[in-house]
């Protein structure tokens, strides 16, 4: 084998990694202790917020096209993953900029004036003032269309009236975009996304409503802001008059996908406890780490971790490569990862005993944080039943779409091999709904045989493959309801984003096994045997095969990070 090639995305976050410093070290600005006094006395991490803005940590929520590092959200990703490794309120309160500004990034430019606005946005961004992205308000919680906040066009711009409510960063934004209510009857054309700057806002006209106590990311700022005949210039508009809810949809495939790196480092932090418990912790004369079951136990939720790593890695590449195949996989990446999170933090939880209960002892009372953190995460930027209804409303184009023209496996490559860098965004390419399927599952017929080639575990994979084709069957079948979805369409759903979750592991294997190295989770496609062995069994078509879980345990090195897409670990701190 060949030595590895670290991937952009990992050689990216591992620098900002490593310009962090170690967080034991009570003399680095992002430690654990700074962390957990912050939790406790319910502050926003305003110190280590500001040292993120030293290190530039806000020119990656700037396309490259004006001025910032944002080039595939791959890396934006796993820049994200090592903030929220350490703390998801940190992590939330400074990555909500990119999504107070994915409205922008998200519509192509009309003309000189809108890449103006891009232009003097980035600028703020890297400047360091936040932006909020001011879409729920009190009494329609994720129903935009019910939004009531009205923008009257008046004297060359609008006034905007009313009251937008649990707003990630209200209170600390300098700028707020908000989406609008322009047309009193409201519907798919009433609503615009307008761009109001607090700094230039009469103070008369808008006051911000206190922080919210949360149980978890405590010392957050969600908050809310009242705007009273508050007077934004034309020029704030983002879009076409009446197009709100079209660019809010297109920027939430791209908040969508971001959203899996707060779950990926949630989860990177309670592993790294559990694995630390498992080797310190003796009872009854022996390691924890000696008794088979734990040991089984842990495998497994490293397997679930793979799992999450990959259908990421393939849908945040496919942000930028194929765009078009967003409106189908950030709603699945969306459902997905933060739920299969939520279970491998509470497995976690099941390892480590009383200590998961704990907050005052060293280390393991940083546990109970992670796990109120992660909560959020499946509830922001649209719940899972949201997402999930997404899909459901693409059922028949998706069962159209299948299995289509033939992919090769060289079609993949884009998406899967992690050496191959991806182009920058093209808002252009963003599309509301499926065309042509789900690219990852329609390339899963070629992939099988080219595991089995590779020596991979092709068994599983083929089993992977004729779960998929009897799924596409019950979906041909289903027939769409506009109002009270019956419960089995959310299973059916679910079970959809296990079959893309599996493809997209197939697919990385397959793309870059050769380039791992020595790294014994690549060999003979051992973290890919134990992720098909999880999928297979929760879409009921497999057993379980617990072996492979032990197989996964028994390579992990310690004091090594154990990831799928950096190809050859990272060292712990």
């Amino acid at each position: 084998m060949t030595a590895p090639t670290l991937p952009l995305a990992a050689t990216v976050a591992r620098h900002l990694d490593e310009r962090l410093g170690d967080p034991d070290d009570a003399d680095v600005v992002f430690n654990h202790a700074r962390v957990a006094a912050a939790d406790e006395s319910e502050a926003f991490p305003a110190e280590i917020c500001a040292h993120l803005d030293r290190l530039g940590l806000p020119a990656h929520y700037v396309p490259a096209a004006y001025g910032g590092e944002l080039r595939g959200f791959d890396t934006l990703v796993q820049v994200l993953r090592v903030i929220a490794r350490r703390d998801l309120t940190t992590a939330i309160g400074h990555g909500k900029t990119f999504l107070g500004a994915a409205s922008v990034w998200a519509r192509p430019p009309r003309d000189e004036a809108d890449r103006a606005q891009a232009r003097a946005l980035a600028g703020t961004i890297l400047a360091g003032v936040p932006v909020c992205w001011a879409l729920t308000e009190p009494g329609h919680g994720s129903d935009l269309l019910g939004g009531e906040v009205a923008a009257v066009p008046r004297d060359d711009g609008y006034r905007v009236t009313g009251t937008k409510w649990l707003i990630n960063n209200a209170t600390r934004a300098g700028v707020v975009c908000l989406l609008a209510r322009t047309d009193p009857d409201g519907g798919p054309r009433g609503f615009t996304v307008l761009l109001a700057d607090k700094r230039e806002l009469p103070a008369h006209s808008y006051r911000c409503l206190p922080r919210e106590s949360t149980h978890g990311i405590r010392g957050a700022d969600i908050s809310g802001i009242v705007l009273e005949d508050a007077w934004v210039p034309e020029a704030a508009l983002v879009g076409a008059h009446g197009t709100g809810l079209e660019t809010v949809l297109r920027a939430l495939q791209l908040t969508r996908t971001t959203c899996a790196a707060l779950s990926l480092g949630a989860a990177d932090h309670a592993l790294a406890l559990v694995r630390r418990y498992l080797t310190d912790r003796r009872l009854y004369g022996r390691r924890l780490a000696d008794v088979p079951y734990l040991r089984r136990g842990v495998g497994r939720l490293h397997a679930m971790l793979f799992l999450a790593e990959a259908v990421t890695a393939l849908v945040t590449r496919a942000a930028t490569a194929e765009t078009e195949e967003l409106g189908v996989l950030a709603p699945v990446l969306k459902a997905f990862v933060p739920a299969l999170t939520d279970e491998l933090i509470a497995g976690c939880g099941e390892q480590l005993g009383a200590r998961a209960f704990l907050t005052g002892i060293p280390d393991y009372g940083r546990f109970q944080k992670v796990e109120r953190d992660h909560r959020i995460v499946g509830i922001f930027d649209g719940s899972t039943p949201v997402n999930r209804n997404a899909l459901i409303n693409q059922f028949p184009q998706l069962a159209r779409g299948w299995p289509g023209d033939p992919v090769d496996a060289a079609r993949l490559r884009s998406l899967a091999d992690l050496r191959v860098p991806v182009p920058e965004l093209d808002p252009d390419r963003i599309s509301l709904a499926a065309g042509r399927g789900c690219l990852p599952l329609r390339g899963l017929a070629a992939a099988v045989p080219a595991v089995r080639a590779a020596g991979g575990p092709a068994a599983r994979a083929e089993a992977l493959l004729a779960a998929t084709e009897l799924l596409h069957t019950e979906l041909a079948g289903y027939r769409p309801r506009p109002h009270d979805v019956e419960p089995a369409a959310y299973d059916l759903a679910h079970r959809y984003e296990l079959c893309v979750a599996g493809a997209s592991a197939v697919h990385l294997w397959l793309h870059n096994h050769e380039h791992a190295g020595a790294d014994p989770l690549w060999a003979d496609g051992l973290w890919l045997d134990a992720a098909l062995t999880w999928v297979l069994h929760r879409l009921g078509v497999a057993p379980d095969h617990p072996e492979s879980y032990d197989r996964v345990y028994a390579v992990l090195v310690p004091g090594r990070r154990p990831s799928v897409l950096d190809l050859d670990g990272a060292e712990e701190a």
